[in-house]
């Protein structure tokens, strides 16, 4: 294992090779431990690519406090929205807030999902349904992330505090909060030594499966820690729940030696071992957002003043309390780590919504955990975008279906030109396989056009080939050209060059 993860920081073909494999977190975290801090930022980039991993950049924003009017808070959640990021709905805060103006928390949810069309990310939920704390705890000013480490847990005792007598008078509402998410998270720290941090493990089970039997994404949440055993532990724990994201925090919860060592390695190895692909933090502070952005972090939850998430990522030890607005923060430090790829860092409303329109031309039963040859279809995102507003709302002109349909009717013909390598290329091609002898592959980056024709070749049983980044001559060698994209800009320049070329959008 050693071997093929140091050829992987400078091989993406090794990466891919890494990806495919069998592997355990005591070998990936063992492995990486042996790099450098420069070699394992470049083996976590080399797992925020297309296909080994995710590649979009983006904000979470907690958009509630107990003590905020309800204005502010549906206020916040339409920013998010117009933002496109989606809403990290701490669930203790939602059920004060409600509680305040004599309503059920789970209505108030619903008030704010009839409201915004982005993704709803609930945390801080147990078995009965939103955990509640008393107001020395909803109110703590950021104690532990204002004095830094060593602290190892929260330093009041947040856990052992729940008020689990008034927790279990929402047990009816429990299921509906979790029916009008996105994703749900569970916090593990417990199993790297946080008791008083995170409710026990079989607690965080039991979200789980509630999360998973409504087909909600599941995050994991987990600590730093010493960066070696206390990571493994995590992993371990998270695999075996069956997790698809993983939630890094650091801050005072980073225990280890070198701080920004242990965080860049934390970083790289969760993105070799997420099964969704995607890799986030709760709570980090600048240097080691900095940092986990350098090595393939996708994504930062920050929040509005009051908000714990306010204060949690972006700050140091002396400036992260309570009363921080991160999110432009937050976002300044992404502009300033993360160049513009195909998407802009942070993504954006338009990018959320190609995205969205990406499954919703697949169709979600061809989605993530559903695999094509070596490895998934998208990743967890496309599962959150999926049990959206948004979703339902969007138009698109024709999908995977629409296109099949035209085979039977023979308007494709023997040879077929898919512009685009990827995801929606994938599906395309695995349903065209029974009608077409031949398929050609066109992408702007040679090496996706690459790993597509060779994942492909693993899959069908038609001739799979390369047009080398040339769309124009891909589409004179074809009786149909399809445009597997649906970023706007990119299907205007080519049903311009390529007139009688399908477009899905």
């Amino acid at each position: 294992m050693h071997d093929i993860v140091k050829e992987a920081v400078n091989n993406l073909d090794a990466a891919w090779e890494l990806a495919k494999m069998k592997k355990t977190p005591e070998e990936i975290v063992d492995a990486v431990s042996d790099l450098s801090r420069e070699e394992t930022m470049q083996l976590g980039k080399n797992f925020k690519r297309f296909p080994i991993g995710c590649d979009l950049t983006e904000i979470l924003v907690g958009a509630c406090a107990s003590d905020i009017k309800k204005i502010d808070l549906l206020g916040n959640c339409i920013v998010a929205d117009m933002l496109g990021a989606s809403i990290h709905v701490c669930a203790y805060a939602f059920a004060d807030i409600a509680e305040n103006y004599g309503m059920r928390g789970v209505d108030l949810v619903k008030e704010v999902r009839e409201l915004v069309d982005v993704p709803l990310d609930i945390d801080h939920f147990g078995k009965y349904g939103p955990m509640r704390f008393p107001s020395d705890i909803t109110r703590c000013w950021g104690q532990c992330y204002y004095e830094g480490p060593p602290f190892k847990e929260c330093p009041r005792g947040r856990i052992h505090k729940r008020l689990l007598e008034k927790e279990k008078k929402g047990i009816k509402e429990r299921d509906e909060w979790i029916k009008l998410a996105s994703s749900v998270a569970i916090n593990l720290i417990s199993v790297q030594g946080g008791e008083a941090h995170a409710a026990p493990l079989d607690e965080a089970i039991e979200v789980a499966k509630l999360t998973k039997k409504y087909g909600r994404g599941l995050e994991a949440i987990m600590c730093v820690g010493d960066g070696y055993e206390d990571l493994i532990k995590a992993f371990e724990a998270a695999l075996e729940i069956g997790v698809d994201v993983f939630v890094i925090e650091g801050g005072p919860f980073n225990q280890a030696k070198d701080r920004l060592d242990a965080f860049a390695r934390a970083i790289t190895c969760a993105r070799i071992l997420a099964p969704g692909k995607v890799v986030g933090t709760n709570g980090a502070y600048e240097d080691e957002c900095r940092i986990g952005l350098r090595s393939g972090l996708n994504a930062i939850i920050t929040g509005f003043p009051k908000n714990h998430h306010g204060y949690m990522c972006g700050y140091s030890p002396g400036t992260a309390r309570r009363g921080n607005f991160g999110m432009p923060r937050v976002i300044k430090i992404i502009k300033e780590e993360v160049k513009n790829g195909l998407t802009r860092a942070p993504i954006q409303k338009d990018e959320l919504i190609a995205l969205t329109k990406s499954v919703k031309v697949i169709g979600k039963e061809n989605i993530y955990p559903n695999k094509i040859g070596y490895t998934t279809v998208g990743d967890a995102h496309w599962v959150c975008v999926s049990l959206t507003p948004l979703y339902e709302k969007l138009h698109v002109n024709k999908t995977v279906d629409d296109i099949v349909k035209m085979a039977e009717n023979g308007l494709i013909g023997e040879k077929v030109a898919l512009l685009g390598g990827r995801f929606i290329a994938w599906v395309l091609a695995k349903k065209l396989d029974k009608y077409v002898d031949q398929i050609l592959i066109s992408d702007v980056d040679p090496w996706v056009e690459k790993i597509t024709v060779e994942n492909l070749r693993s899959e069908i049983k038609a001739d799979v080939h390369r047009a080398h980044s040339n769309d124009k001559e891909a589409y004179n060698e074809s009786d149909a050209t399809i445009i597997s994209s649906t970023i706007p800009g990119v299907v205007r320049k080519l049903t311009k060059k390529l007139p009688e070329s399908v477009a899905l959008i």
